[in-house]
């Protein structure tokens, strides 16, 4: 049984109907979907979980499609949560753990939400999708896309790593390159959808990314035996993966299946593009675009996310933080991990080391607690950052 009710506005509180295609709210704010959690801690327990498949469909009661032939599945999710030991201790904490994102389809954690997004696009009816992407996400809607019998369109800025570029164009989508940034490619793409029949599968800007990316949260408790971590570092561009595990974790209680306690949630961007960084330290509850946005983690530089309330909202209400790094750090880090733990980092995962030796040096994160750092990709897409 799915347990899906509606779709709510996290803003101003309008609901709608389940079922039908939705963008944005009318006010302009992300959509999210919301069940029935009553009904589901009744029908839906920890046990239930016993011999199912090892991807992220094993939680599909908490998931918003409704009919399990629509699911458009490539095996993501339920990936390695690794005691990163040796890195712990040169980082000066015992208990850290690397999940690691990489062994996902396309090899990030964009697999997750995109599966969700496809997969009710099939549902709905829906035939051709579009995406700005600095990547990854574009991989992974190109992938699912073709899965599916889709046509995709993508458009990503120049720079894009060559790796991420090919990906796209293997899978059949068709490629836009871009002059500009993850802002300019969006731009295009909303000014072309409604002539060219596309439907918006944007970083927020429809309801199911989120619900996919949220499932990291679920594999969290139940690979920690349902004790949730103290801290958890996230690199954060457009913080869907954030939002979706506050969301999981206000979902796990609600179902029984966890305590009141929560992670510190710590939101990792590059010093050369940090929105939320900076909105956080000024106590706002948006984040003011980013201008001349710059970081050789192309996943962070995203000068504006559309669920930045969301973000600054789970970072207070978790007792977290938010932290800048600089570009120069990010090779070392990768190096470091690699050698220590034999785990490839992409650079945007990388911020989290050089945030988590100031968070230690701080006694902000102390040495008898649980942390997770999300490698949220293979480093294998972006070996220009190594040159």
């Amino acid at each position: 049984m799915n347990y899906l009710d509606h779709l709510a506005c996290p803003k101003c509180r309008s609901t709608y109907l389940k079922g039908q295609v939705h963008g944005l709210c009318r006010c302009g704010s992300p959509l999210l979907a919301e069940y029935d959690l009553d009904a589901a801690r009744q029908g839906f327990s920890r046990s239930a979980l016993q011999g199912r498949c090892s991807t992220m469909w094993r939680y599909a009661e908490m998931l918003p499609v409704q009919e399990k032939r629509h699911v458009i599945s490539l095996g993501e999710g339920f990936t390695p949560l690794i005691h990163a030991s040796r890195l712990g201790r040169e980082l000066g904490i015992g208990r850290l753990y690397i999940k690691d994102e990489s062994s996902n389809p396309t090899g990030s954690f964009k697999a997750r939400g995109l599966c969700a997004a496809v997969s009710m696009a099939k549902e709905l009816g829906l035939k051709k999708l579009a995406i700005p992407s600095a990547g990854n996400a574009a991989g992974a809607m190109a992938a699912y896309g073709s899965h599916a019998g889709m046509e995709s369109f993508v458009f990503m800025p120049v720079d894009t790593p060559k790796a991420n570029i090919r990906e796209v164009e293997v899978f059949g989508a068709h490629v836009t390159l871009v002059d500009g940034l993850i802002t300019d490619c969006a731009k295009i793409a909303a000014e072309r959808k409604e002539q060219e029949g596309w439907f918006d599968v944007s970083t927020l800007r429809e309801p199911y990314r989120v619900e996919g990316k949220k499932t990291m949260g679920y594999e969290l408790a139940e690979q920690f035996e349902w004790v949730l971590p103290d801290v958890i570092l996230y690199p954060t561009g457009g913080g869907t993966g954030l939002i979706g595990m506050w969301k999981a974790f206000r979902e796990m209680e609600a179902l029984g299946w966890v305590g009141s306690k929560r992670p510190r949630m710590v939101a990792v961007q590059s010093t050369g593009c940090a929105p939320i960084v900076r909105a956080f330290l000024r106590n706002e509850t948006a984040a003011e675009p980013w201008r001349d946005a710059r970081t050789i983690a192309s996943g962070l530089r995203v000068p504006r996310a559309i669920g930045d309330f969301l973000i600054l909202e789970a970072l207070r209400e978790s007792h977290g933080t938010a932290v800048a790094v600089e570009d120069a750090e990010l090779a070392d880090a990768m190096r470091l991990c690699g050698r220590l733990e034999g785990i490839f980092l992409c650079p945007e995962a990388a911020t989290c080391i050089p945030a988590f030796r100031k968070l230690v040096s701080e006694n902000w994160i102390v040495p008898d607690e649980t942390a997770v750092l999300f490698n949220t990709g293979t480093g294998l897409k972006y070996l220009e950052v190594l040159d």
